[in-house]
């Protein structure tokens, strides 16, 4: 059966292990991996802007061997020009992986349902489990485990906490989301985070107190207050979201060796203080770098886990 990566817990607990285990070793070992993609190409299609996603997936791909694809939305406008469905199974023919930035989750529900190769979510509304790899990678490289450590996300419930819910719930995690009225996570996911976090241990708390989820934190994150398709919102958001930058006064709450987090664009002086960003806590730059070697390990799990050493792998 075809596997694609849509959403953060469509891998199990203990694959999300192997693929962030396979992810610290291909940043150990970059320059001197095996070809483990060579005679693959991969499609990688944008239809939003982007550059840690562009460069992280189109350099992993090449650094493995494969051949990379890059097609803009102009080129084959998706669902416009022709059916998702059709485009769906022509790339199908011609390309070992899909990748896909785009907008509506259900764009990508349709082509993963057309498609006869993995497809993965390179970001859309409603999810960026590939964020969430790189993020929870960068929390191992500083706190060893992830299990039983506490991140506090602040600010909007948007695609990147639905992630970190997921991803962290499947780790052990105590994820504690602040969030003003009106912007809080969506339950759906919370629900599946709550379930995913009983069984491994963790917990899951959503509030409107930044102070009360910064407290003791191993992990404060966020990310802006408008994302892409939102602008329109953005007087109304900076008013909403007023009193949840991330300031100095926030982080000396949470715990001593705490470190921060923002998947980046950012915007100093909004969703987080530049002292912050730019201070001795903040590993945002370690962060991006590991898009590159948590989407490397993805792919190879997609593509030929027998690498990694899963179970059934060569099944």
């Amino acid at each position: 059966m075809t596997r694609h990566f849509l959403r953060a817990d469509d891998l199990a607990a203990d694959e999300l292990a192997t693929v962030l285990d396979r992810a610290a070793r291909h940043k150990t070992d970059r320059g001197r991996q095996a070809a483990t993609l060579a005679g693959k190409a991969v499609a990688v299609v944008f239809e939003k802007p982007s550059l840690r996603t562009r460069m992280s997936f189109e350099l992993a791909i090449v650094e493995l061997g494969g051949h990379a694809m890059k097609i803009d939305d102009v080129e084959i406008g998706l669902g416009r020009r022709e059916a998702i469905s059709d485009v769906a199974k022509v790339m199908s023919r011609y390309v070992d992986a899909i990748v896909l930035r785009t907008f509506a989750q259900a764009r990508l529900e349709e082509l993963a349902a057309a498609a006869t190769v993995p497809v993965v979510n390179a970001l859309s509304d409603h999810e960026h489990p590939c964020q969430a790899l790189a993020d929870l990678q960068t929390v191992r490289e500083n706190h060893d485990k992830l299990a039983g450590r506490t991140l506090a996300w602040i600010g909007d419930g948007n695609n990147v906490a639905h992630s970190l819910l997921l991803a962290g719930a499947l780790s052990g995690m105590h994820v504690r989301v602040a969030h003003p009225e009106g912007h809080a996570p969506e339950q759906a996911v919370v629900d599946r985070a709550s379930q995913h976090a009983a069984a491994m241990g963790g917990s899951i708390t959503i509030g409107t107190d930044p102070a009360a989820a910064a407290t003791d934190a191993d992990v404060v994150s966020t990310d802006v207050w408008t994302s892409m398709g939102q602008e329109g919102e953005s007087d109304a958001r900076r008013q909403a979201f007023a009193t949840f930058q991330v300031t100095d006064e926030l982080m000396a709450l949470a715990d001593s060796e705490a470190i921060f987090l923002h998947c980046l664009p950012a915007h100093r002086g909004e969703e987080v203080a530049g002292t912050v960003i730019d201070g001795p806590a903040s590993r945002v730059f370690d962060q991006a770098e590991n898009r590159l070697h948590a989407q490397k390990a993805i792919l190879e799990h997609l593509l030929v886990p027998e690498v990694l050493g899963e179970p059934g792998a060569a099944a």
